[in-house]
């Protein structure tokens, strides 16, 4: 019986241990929330001043990017940036987002590029036979967002050398509220009369009159596509990290509930026992009081 007590106590103080280091990795997921969050915000000002310098070069131009406009028919190559994660923990985060990303490039009829960024997702893409053209890490904190990009800008770049046109489509889960969110198909590329329209129809100002562009709309336009496609990956990444620390937190916090079950099941049943030893001890005290009683009246007899 004492060995099982001190099996229960072993158990107990494991449990306790774990759930410390749940807890633990419960607040950083929160914390990490949070930054995310705000870098994403802090994005929101320099997204819409892009786009509006995108829009007032697009407006010098009466047909802006007609030679680049895509066929019905026409197929052209693809690349596919696709946010996971490196670490588990997350729950489904890279299996419902593998589902996105595998249903979208079997629809491109053309050939396709893709970028994954964590070991787990290219694994699960790599399970269907899709084979990553590049892996990159998953930042650790906002300060390595800003790299990853750079790194990403560049590998698109060289894929752009080869292929004097293409489309650029970001997989990447968007936290919705809470600890939950929700896999976004984003297509980012080409620069094609669709695209044009839609930033003129985001970016055109009611009442201020468009700027003007003393180095050429071209030239100027061309400096802000970067900028365009560098605030889309980093906010796609930064977007992605915020959803994973949220599943993250989710799972977290099922792991402590599960814990703080199994340590009740477990002080119940250290109680129990350590109730039935006590009985037991007692018992014997009794017994062998009576015991003595026994023959100390037998002897007086």
């Amino acid at each position: 019986m004492s060995d099982t007590i001190q099996n229960l106590k072993r158990k107990i103080g494991k449990a306790r241990t774990l759930d410390s280091v749940v807890r633990t990795m419960k607040t950083l997921a929160a914390l990490n929330i949070r930054q995310y969050e705000e870098a994403i915000r802090s994005l929101d000002e320099y997204y819409r001043n892009v786009e509006f310098g995108l829009a007032a070069s697009l407006h010098e131009e009466r047909q802006p990017f007609r030679d680049r406009a895509v066929s019905g028919k026409q197929t052209i190559p693809a690349i596919a940036v696709v946010f996971g994660s490196d670490q588990g923990l997350v729950g489904q985060f890279n299996d419902l987002l593998a589902e996105v990303a595998l249903a979208a490039l079997k629809r491109l009829q053309g050939r396709f590029s893709v970028l994954s960024i964590g070991e787990r997702m290219q694994q699960r893409l790599s399970d269907h036979g899709i084979r990553s053209e590049l892996l990159f890490d998953v930042p650790n904190a906002v300060s390595a967002i800003t790299p990853l990009t750079g790194d990403l800008l560049s590998a698109i770049e060289k894929i752009r050398e080869r292929e004097a046109l293409f489309e650029l489509y970001l997989f990447y889960h968007m936290p919705v509220s809470g600890e939950l969110y929700q896999p976004v198909s984003k297509r980012v590329l080409p620069l094609d009369e669709s695209w044009a329209h839609e930033i003129m129809t985001n970016a055109t100002p009611s009442a201020k009159p468009f700027p003007e562009m003393p180095n050429g709309a071209e030239t100027t336009r061309w400096a802000l596509v970067r900028e365009y496609l560098f605030v889309s990956l980093f906010r796609a990444c930064a977007e992605s990290l915020a959803a994973e620390n949220a599943s993250r937190l989710s799972a977290m916090q099922r792991a402590e509930k599960n814990i703080d079950e199994l340590l009740d099941e477990f002080t119940r049943s250290y109680n129990e026992r350590r109730q039935a030893d006590i009985d037991e001890e007692l018992f014997d005290v009794i017994s062998g009081f009576q015991a003595l009683d026994d023959t100390t009246k037998h002897r007086n007899l």
